[in-house]
């Protein structure tokens, strides 16, 4: 198990859009993938489930990662996450 905490820095937080990428970026890797925001966990491959978080501008987020190529996807996801999604 592999984890990394980062701040989401973006205006929108993970709203729509912005989780819609992330979850296309998690759903490239064949590890699972969780984000913790406090005491929820949700799938990082779950557009519902990250939506459900509600997290905005500001949150501290946690994403884990599980399985053979779990370094490599919680880095990327964080890198994206650092990029503000690339907008």
């Amino acid at each position: 198990m592999y984890s990394k905490t980062v701040t989401v820095a973006n205006e929108v937080g993970l709203h729509a859009r912005p989780a819609t990428y992330l979850i296309q970026k998690a759903n490239e890797y064949k590890c699972g993938l969780w984000i913790e925001e406090g005491e929820r966990r949700v799938n990082a491959k779950s557009l519902l489930g990250v939506l459900s978080l509600g997290v905005v501008q500001g949150t501290e987020i946690c994403i884990v990662g599980d399985g053979a190529d779990e370094q490599e996807a919680v880095d990327e996801l964080v890198r994206l996450i650092q990029s503000n999604f690339n907008e």
